[in-house]
């Protein structure tokens, strides 16, 4: 009797344990089952329509076309023929084995890429074939296709998802793609949509059965949403052409939105390189860190380089907000300014006006190192402390954006560098003025900035004393982009009376000054040239390559329609490179056309190429330049 009910107990208990069982893994965890993780639940990806990319004008610049890509789920693989599936894949079985241990070790119950990209042929081909090979099949995806070679840069492209992001991103599978510079990356949300699912039960042998719960989780894919950015890619496409054989940046900004009309970088890259079968070995060539052109590398947001003379301009302005100047105050120059007893401490300069007193709309139309030095001078002198005279200056140079990160809607950036008196604290120990930092005078020493923030700089001026954030992206699904941050002004710290002066200066460069053989008939051009010193060390030595050209300019005069920054690396002087290329883009953009007259100087600014210059002072050329100087 004790056995019987023993053995009636123990029936008893372990059914009672069973049916629990069954409750908290049907009723208790149902809610919270996960398919994904389920051998007996197969997951079908419907991938979206990517959202297209169109310029200011309507004119698309980035669209979709099918890919085909071979998947493989490890946990789903039967035996079967490597050598037949190799054939057909076209690789050969060390590299099939290398990729099935990836896929293995991303997630057997998982399916990953196992050959992306495949060839429309091939892809017909495997089809009829691929249902003798258990666990691998087609899945369709949507690539990027460029109809226009230009604005590599601004668009940036897609690439996979690494293997931390899709495990831990249920947004992302293995192989998946995403934006990974520019547009594509700032905007990813945005462009890819959201990808449909489909839910199906199997059985033991792998065969779908019917829908998972009746497709209550199947979801439809939303496709991405379409950009319209605020480039003209026809002022682009012209920007691009005229820095070939150049290196560079240069940068156009509407003045009354902060809209961004053309953003180059020089070399450059066709964007269909890094689309298709052939992106990683392009990939490699483009990114490689010892590739002396660097191409992938955006000089008009990256690259930080002294803005030489155009900086004169920011020193006029504090000095009027300071009261250091008012538009009279006139200096005299020999030849140069003095700031201390050795030889060496001279700046020389080449405005040409010799013991004669020069006054502010001459000095910037002629550019006069010696009155900025001592408009620069009296700013650093008027506090006891140096430190506290340039904490101001700082403090004023920085409200148009300059030494910090405008904000603008693109991935990449540089801050540049804007020194203020703890910076010179530190390096001097206490114990400098404005003698010791006179460089930033002209926009040398320490002063850093990028074409994207002088441009901005310009606009500032040519708006009398606000910008708007600049920015890529005009509207979002054909509706007006509605973010504070570009449609608010932002005010500099100078009032807007002290700006007039300054245009009114900048509007004789063109006329009498170092930019008047750049001028265009018709169109009043304000702007000032630069030419900014280049030095790198070798061997401890520092050494001098051939100057930048700069020159940064608005148009027309009254009401701006455009603001822009030219930089091009080694050009020499800003009046010979930087002022012809911006008055030919200033004469495209608002006329749309080049007149007979300026078609020679066209035909120059596109045949002139630096490239030997570039080749001379390669890295391995550079001790060989340094012993024969």
């Amino acid at each position: 009797m004790q056995r019987s009910f023993l053995l009636y107990f123990l029936i008893s208990a372990v059914g009672l344990f069973f049916i629990g069982r069954l409750f908290q893994l049907q009723i208790v965890k149902g809610v919270e089952f996960d398919p994904v993780h389920n051998a007996a639940v197969k997951i079908e990806y419907d991938y979206p329509e990517r959202g297209y990319i169109y310029d200011r004008n309507g004119q698309l610049l980035v669209a979709n076309q099918l890919s085909y890509d071979v998947m493989v789920q490890p946990n789903q693989v039967k035996s079967f023929d490597t050598i037949e599936l190799c054939k057909l894949l076209k690789i050969d079985k060390e590299d099939f084995i290398k990729r099935f241990q990836k896929a293995e070790n991303y997630a057997t119950y998982l399916p990953s890429v196992f050959l992306k990209q495949l060839a429309k042929d091939d892809f017909a081909f495997l089809q009829e074939k691929l249902h003798k090979f258990n666990g691998f099949y087609i899945q369709k995806r949507v690539i990027r296709d460029y109809p226009v070679n230009a604005a590599a840069n601004v668009l940036g492209y897609i690439g996979e998802v690494n293997e931390e992001k899709a495990r831990t991103n249920d947004d992302y599978e293995q192989g998946e793609l995403e934006g990974k510079e520019g547009v594509e990356r700032e905007y990813e949300k945005v462009l890819r949509g959201r990808k449909g699912k489909k839910y199906y039960n199997r059985n033991r042998f792998n065969k779908i059965t019917g829908s998972y719960k009746n497709g209550q989780m199947d979801t439809l894919p939303e496709s991405g949403k379409d950009l319209t950015l605020t480039i003209d890619i026809e002022l682009q496409m012209y920007a691009q052409q005229l820095m070939n054989g150049k290196r560079g940046g240069i940068v156009a900004i509407e003045p009354s939105s902060g809209e961004i009309l053309a953003l180059v970088t020089s070399p450059s890259y066709d964007p269909n390189m890094l689309v298709g079968r052939d992106r990683t070995k392009n990939s490699l060539i483009l990114m490689n860190p010892k590739n002396p052109e660097k191409p992938t590398f955006d000089r008009a947001l990256l690259a930080a380089y002294p803005p030489g003379s155009p900086f004169k301009m920011m020193n006029a302005l504090v000095g009027l907000q300071e009261n250091a100047i008012n538009t009279e105050t006139s200096f005299r120059c020999y030849g140069g300014y003095r700031y201390g007893g050795k030889a060496i401490d001279f700046m020389r300069c080449h405005c040409g006006i010799y013991d004669s007193p020069i006054a502010l709309k001459t000095a910037i139309a002629k550019s006069c190192n010696s009155y900025f030095s001592n408009t620069y001078k009296k700013i650093v002198e008027k506090k006891r402390k140096a430190s506290e005279s340039l904490d101001i200056w700082n403090k004023h140079v920085t409200s148009f954006g300059l030494g910090g990160y405008l904000g603008y809607d693109l991935p990449s950036g540089s801050p540049g560098l804007i020194p203020d008196g703890a910076y010179y604290d530190s390096r001097y120990k206490y114990r400098w003025s404005a003698s010791t930092t006179i460089s930033n005078a002209i926009g040398q020493g320490e002063i850093l900035t990028t074409p994207i923030q002088l441009a901005n700089f310009t606009a500032a001026i040519a708006n009398k004393g606000y910008f708007y954030t600049p920015h890529i992206v005009k509207k979002i699904a054909r509706k007006p982009i509605n973010n504070p941050n570009y449609t608010i002004k932002k005010q500099t710290t100078i009032k807007s009376e002290y700006f007039e002066p300054v245009i009114e200066a900048m509007h004789e460069v063109f006329k009498t000054g170092t930019g008047r053989w750049s001028q265009v008939k018709g169109i009043e051009i304000c702007g000032k040239t630069g030419t900014s010193e280049n030095f790198i060390r070798i061997n401890g030595y520092k050494q001098q390559l051939p100057d930048h050209s700069i020159l940064v300019a608005f148009a027309p005069k009254e009401n701006p329609k455009i603001a822009l920054a030219v930089f091009v690396e080694n050009g020499g002087y800003g009046s010979t490179i930087a002022a012809p290329i911006t008055s030919l883009i200033i004469e495209k953009y608002l006329n749309g056309f080049i007149s007979e007259e300026n078609k020679l100087r066209e035909t120059n600014m596109l045949n002139l190429s630096l490239q030997d210059i570039y080749n001379y002072y390669r890295p391995k050329n550079r001790e060989v330049a340094s012993r024969e100087e």
